[in-house]
């Protein structure tokens, strides 16, 4: 997965939620499209005859009368569409249901999976994996300003407002990954606010969430093992959280398992060593005004550091 060749898009559903909401969109654009030919035909026949016969304002008068009632129609019909829709998209199914907490960050997004057994959750970030064919709860609020969790191949929009937790829920009845958006400006980097969705087999899934449980694992090289060290005598730990190491901070993405992930910094860069290099030298050359700090490191240190995170799978 790159994040410049993920689509997103409301006219390509892969779930009911926005099935149901292509279909309202495919039915307004008609309905629309159609009262757009019916205007622009009756606005040029009225432009060719120019000539007004006595009895031309009884017809006009039933052209007005028969458009007034048209328009009702087509106003009632969206109304009775737009209901169900709302119905379809909001009715719950909670069995078997994978719960995802989803909290939005300047600008970045924190997402728990949730468990009764409290030892078995655990964070990551911008990237959510879920089993195709098996619904998802998601509950979602915010930490600082108003943000919208979006993904049109799924759902449609749902505001995070800090200090209120909603909830919505979506399935993804084929597998792939779909891209994701802050739907609400929240400040300078809002655009640069994306999450990815990857919809796997149950089996690959329950693998997934098995490894995403395990603290992470140990250094194998000697220049990850000086890449941690950095890491953790740096001021990392004061704000990303590393299970199994003294980093356990919550200010930042969690860095557990970074390794596994696609890109970095929500979807602005692939997640290579060059790039985290770069990150981390100077996070501002790419995401201006968010609130990582640069890093004074030295060449050997920084590479160390990029091959600790990149052996964090």
């Amino acid at each position: 997965m790159s994040p410049a060749t993920v689509a997103q898009s409301v006219l390509d559903a892969a779930g009911p939620q926005a099935a149901a909401i292509e279909w309202l969109w495919w039915l307004i654009f008609f309905i629309s499209f159609a009262v757009f030919v019916v205007v622009i035909t009756v606005l040029a026949i009225a432009v060719l005859r120019r000539n007004v016969r006595p009895s031309s304002e009884v017809i006009m008068t039933r052209w007005v009368v028969a458009a007034s009632a048209m328009t009702v129609v087509i106003l009632f019909v969206w109304l009775v569409s737009s209901v169900s829709v709302g119905k379809a998209t909001a009715s719950p199914h909670m069995a078997d249901a994978v719960t995802i907490n989803i909290t939005g960050r300047q600008w970045w997004w924190q997402l728990e999976y949730v468990d009764s057994l409290p030892s078995n959750r655990f964070r990551t970030a911008n990237e959510m994996v879920i089993p195709a064919g098996r619904p998802v709860v998601v509950n979602v609020t915010s930490r600082d300003v108003i943000h919208s969790f979006w993904v049109p191949n799924l759902h449609g929009k749902r505001d995070l407002v800090p200090g209120y937790v909603t909830s919505l829920w979506f399935r993804a009845d084929r597998e792939g990954t779909y891209r994701g958006q802050c739907a609400e400006f929240c400040g300078l980097q809002h655009a640069n606010m994306a999450i990815f969705v990857r919809a796997v087999p149950s089996e690959q899934f329950e693998a997934w969430l098995a490894a995403q449980r395990k603290p992470a694992t140990e250094p194998v090289s000697a220049g990850e093992q000086r890449g941690r060290d950095v890491f953790l005598r740096a001021t990392c730990p004061q704000c990303h959280a590393v299970r199994g190491t003294l980093a356990g901070g919550t200010y930042g993405p969690a860095l557990t398992h970074v390794g596994s992930r696609e890109a970095i910094a929500a979807g602005v860069l692939p997640n290579t060593a060059e790039n985290l290099q770069r990150w981390i030298r100077n996070p501002h050359d790419f995401k201006p005004g968010n609130k990582m700090p640069p890093h004074d490191l030295n060449d050997a240190d920084l590479q160390s550091v990029a091959a600790y995170l990149r052996s964090l799978k």
